[in-house]
């Protein structure tokens, strides 16, 4: 901006006395340093300096004008300052979207210690399972499940994220565990509204056939929390991923079947818009999370599952 630049040379100019003083600093000619004064003045038609072969002064125009661009450069010096102090390390304001049951039990719980670790970071997180605009909605990055469509976004993978068909003990006690995907059809099932094809599940067996079961939809819910809950009381049986039932299998609550076939498995990925200059905040936000979570997940329930007989 070339007014900008002419500002600036004039007040280096008065803050050094002279021309040339000035010039030394700039590292620019003598005529130079005077041409960008000159040009100056042109444009706001008024005389800012007197010119003597001994010495400067300040007309009272030009002390007017020098008091306040030599504060507006202070402010450009400190944003500049400031844009290269949260450059070095993680500070300000993080703003994160995740899907709401995966952040509620798996994000929000790390938080207090990401914040111990990085004090002068504030984080706001938004619970929502639909795909939010992270430039839109001035989103830093977001926690996302499944496919990424959006090429626009630079992505990074946290882990897998595995799916298992569960029910309760007590629910199997009464209605017999399921030897085949085909067995389902005769279980309720409880279903996540935002799965993809949920009154239909896959399944693919060890010799890689699969199969695709029209299930009993009985109960369905935007919310694999919610769901889990009625999984507890023994409403019948749901294909969810191993973070949210991973916990009550290991504790017993639940138990995994149909453990010789294979269903949907898709990534978890932490992602954020493309920037040339990625900040300090996503980056050790991103970082702290997958050591965290780790290989395999520390949700992951083993090897609690129901063989067929």
């Amino acid at each position: 901006m070339e007014s900008l630049s002419d500002i600036a040379v004039f007040v280096h100019v008065v803050r050094s006395g002279s021309f040339t003083a000035a010039a030394e600093k700039l590292d620019l000619s003598k005529s130079v340093v005077s041409k960008y004064v000159t040009r100056l003045e042109d444009r706001l038609g008024a005389r800012l300096l007197n010119r003597t072969t001994r010495r400067l002064s300040l007309t009272e125009v030009g002390q007017a004008f020098f008091e306040r661009s030599q504060r507006a450069l202070c402010e450009i010096e400190e944003a500049e300052a400031e844009v290269s102090r949260l450059q070095s390390e993680p500070r300000g304001e993080l703003r994160l979207s995740s899907p709401m049951s995966f952040g509620i039990l798996h994000v929000a719980p790390l938080l207090p210690a990401f914040q111990v670790r990085y004090p002068e970071l504030t984080v706001d997180m938004v619970l929502d399972d639909r795909k939010t605009d992270l430039v839109d909605e001035g989103f830093d990055l977001a926690i996302r499940i499944g496919e990424l469509p959006d090429s626009s976004l630079v992505a990074r993978r946290l882990g897998p994220c595995r799916h298992v068909v569960c029910g309760s003990p007590e629910y199997f006690a009464r209605n017999g565990v399921p030897q085949s995907p085909e067995d389902l059809a005769d279980h309720p099932a409880l279903t996540y509204r935002y799965q993809d094809a949920p009154a239909e599940w896959r399944l693919v067996d060890d010799e890689g056939n699969f199969h695709q079961v029209a299930i009993n939809g009985r109960l369905q819910m935007n919310n694999s929390l919610a769901l889990r809950e009625a999984l507890l009381k023994g409403a019948g049986v749901t294909l969810t991923p191993t973070f949210v039932v991973g916990a009550d299998i290991k504790a017993g609550r639940l138990m995994a079947v149909l453990a010789d076939y294979k269903a949907l498995e898709v990534s978890i990925y932490a992602v954020y818009p493309q920037r040339k200059h990625l900040s300090p905040k996503v980056c050790a936000f991103i970082d702290f999370l997958s050591d965290q979570i780790k290989a395999p997940p520390y949700w992951e329930p083993g090897a609690i599952l129901a063989k067929r007989a």
